[in-house]
C-alpha cells in the first residue's frame, strides 16, 4: 500500500515537470580557442601535393637484404621457440625415474632436455641427498642428471623435501574418538 502512495506522489505533475526541463534554455558551448596563423597553415600544407618532393621520392630506390644471423647473437623474444616447439638441435636425455603407468592422466614423458629435471627426478634427487649426503653429493647429482654444478648446488640449498613424522602414542589409555 505504501508503494502505491509513494508512486502517486512521484508521478504527480510529471508531464509539466518534463516540459519545463525540455523548454529550459541549454548552456552554450565554450568558444573554441582560435588557431594561430602558423598552425592553421601547417594543416593545410600537409594535405597539399608537392611536385618537387614527389619527384625526389620517385628517384629513391631501396634494396634490403636480411643480415646473416651470427652464432654469438642471442635470439629475440619473437624468435625464441614457443612452449611445445622444441628446437631439434637440443640435446635430450632419457629419464632415470618416472611415475608408473602414466598416473594422474598425464602423458608419459620419456626424455627431458639436458640441464633440466622432471618433477619425479627432482624429488628423488633431493630425497637421496637428504638421506645420504655423503654418497649423493652435489657433484654426483650434477653428473647423474646432466645438470650444471651451480644449478645443482642452488637446488640443494633452496629446495627441501617434506618430512613426514608419525607420532606413536606411548600409552594405551589415551581416549580416541570413534566413528558412530
Amino acid at each position: 500500500m505504501g508503494a502505491r502512495v509513494a508512486r502517486m506522489f512521484r508521478n504527480v505533475n510529471l508531464e509539466s515537470r518534463v516540459m519545463r526541463e525540455i523548454s529550459r534554455e541549454k548552456p552554450a558551448a565554450a568558444p573554441r580557442h582560435p588557431a594561430e596563423g602558423e598552425a592553421a597553415g601547417v594543416s593545410e600544407s600537409i594535405h597539399q601535393r608537392s611536385d618537387p618532393l614527389l619527384s625526389l621520392l620517385k628517384t629513391v630506390y631501396v634494396e634490403s637484404k636480411d643480415p646473416q644471423p651470427s652464432e654469438a647473437a642471442k635470439p629475440t623474444a619473437e624468435q625464441q621457440p614457443r612452449r611445445g616447439e622444441e628446437e631439434e638441435e637440443e640435446e635430450r636425455r632419457t629419464l632415470t625415474y618416472s611415475l608408473a603407468g602414466g598416473s594422474y592422466g598425464l602423458a608419459e614423458i620419456t626424455d627431458v632436455p639436458k640441464g633440466k629435471l622432471s618433477l619425479v627426478e627432482a624429488l628423488k634427487a633431493l630425497n637421496s641427498h637428504k638421506m645420504q649426503p655423503a654418497v649423493w653429493s652435489a657433484e654426483r647429482l650434477a653428473q647423474e642428471y646432466a645438470l650444471t654444478p651451480s644449478d645443482t648446488k642452488a637446488m640443494l640449498e633452496f629446495f627441501v623435501p617434506f618430512n613426514v613424522k608419525i607420532i606413536a602414542t606411548e600409552s594405551g589409555d589415551v581416549k580416541k574418538i570413534s566413528d558412530s
